[in-house]
């Protein structure tokens, strides 16, 4: 079904944000925070290098928990490169790495896409980022980048200096960029959809109507396909609590249909851009948001903390200790293009439980 866009008086009155909307979605909502305090829980949790021993489990819900018992996603493989090394964020459920796995190589098999670049996963041990996101704190939410894998393989310095290709049109309000988006683009998001542990899949809102706009093959999986700003140089594959992780806190299930609908359409309107409320004359400054602390996590995490550490990132990686890479994480001294700054212009949606 094409969307029905909000009359062009609303765009009128969107095109300040048309002209900054470039800026304003090609970085993760969210990316703009400042350092954690210490004893914090991102700070905490940002701190430790290695996952802990033990059984593989989601504890928690993907914006609010942490994981034990996780696993690498190898820096290289025959049709993934993992980027941002210098993050220590290619930690993941065993079930996620699989997928990510299968889906590269289905991807290369099934509709020529040359090999995907994978980005952040989640820290070790999960747990909330100081940067970058809201969620990727249990280990089954990964990012895999639009621009396709090169066919050499990227030392660590490239990999962390590589810049993002937004799909969105410059100076158009939330328009992909038709010289820019692919067919195979699309056919590798209805790909990643297509896997049954597969529960959401992020996209920009821009890019979610051109898939409801021209997507002519099975409609079956577009409803998984969800509205997000901050996905338009990447999107966000999120799996599934998979099979007997009881700690683990599942999403509310994708309403049915195909998503091309009012829920498509608020993205198009005034009210994400809307400025907050004036105060109230004479009210008190409001005060800042307090840090999360490990205390506001499930319990079971401060126990992860504390876990024993596996003895190296070799032991962790997924397949065994051959397929550790031998690039060494040595973080950049400045991206190509950075990934962090967003423009002050109205509340950024983050990853929102409701989607």
């Amino acid at each position: 079904m094409t969307l029905r866009l909000a009359s062009s008086k609303i765009f009128g009155k969107l095109a300040l944000a048309g002209a900054l909307g470039v800026g304003l979605v090609s970085a993760d909502a969210g990316a703009q925070q400042k350092q954690p305090s210490p004893g914090s829980a991102k700070a905490i949790f940002g701190s430790v290098s290695l996952p802990s021993q033990g059984p593989a489990q989601p504890i928690g819900f993907y914006a609010k928990g942490c994981m034990s018992g996780a696993v690498a996603l190898p820096a290289d493989g025959p049709t993934w490169q993992a980027m941002r090394l210098s993050r220590n964020r290619r930690w993941g459920n065993p079930a996620m790495i699989s997928l990510l796995e299968r889906f590269s190589r289905d991807a290369q098999q099934q509709i020529g896409w040359p090999g995907i670049l994978v980005g952040d996963i989640a820290q070790p041990r999960g747990g909330p980022m100081f940067n970058g996101h809201a969620s990727h704190q249990v280990g089954l939410d990964a990012d895999i980048w639009f621009t396709p894998m090169p066919s050499q393989r990227m030392n660590a310095q490239q990999r962390e200096a590589l810049p993002f290709t937004t799909m969105l049109q410059k100076g158009k309000f939330l328009t992909v960029d038709p010289k820019i988006w692919t067919q195979s683009r699309a056919e590798l998001l209805m790909l990643a959809a297509s896997y049954p542990q597969v529960e959401r899949i992020f996209v920009n809102p821009a890019i979610k109507k051109k898939m409801c706009d021209t997507w002519t093959g099975d409609r079956t999986n577009l409803g998984k396909l969800r509205p997000e700003y901050g996905h338009d140089s990447h999107f966000h594959i999120r799996m599934k609590c998979p099979p007997g992780a009881a700690a683990c806190k599942p999403q509310a299930p994708v309403a049915a249909g195909d998503g091309c609908d009012k829920s498509l359409a608020w993205w198009f309107t005034k009210e994400p851009w809307a400025k907050p409320a004036p105060p109230k004359p004479n009210a008190p400054p409001p005060k800042p948001p307090r840090e999360g602390m490990v205390s506001d996590l499930p319990k079971a995490c401060a126990a992860i903390l504390a876990a024993p550490s596996v003895s190296s990132v070799a032991e962790a990686t997924y397949g065994g200790g051959s397929a550790a890479s031998a690039l060494t994480a040595v973080p950049a001294a400045a991206p190509a293009v950075s990934d962090q700054g967003l423009p002050a212009i109205g509340p950024v949606p983050d990853d929102k439980p409701m989607q």
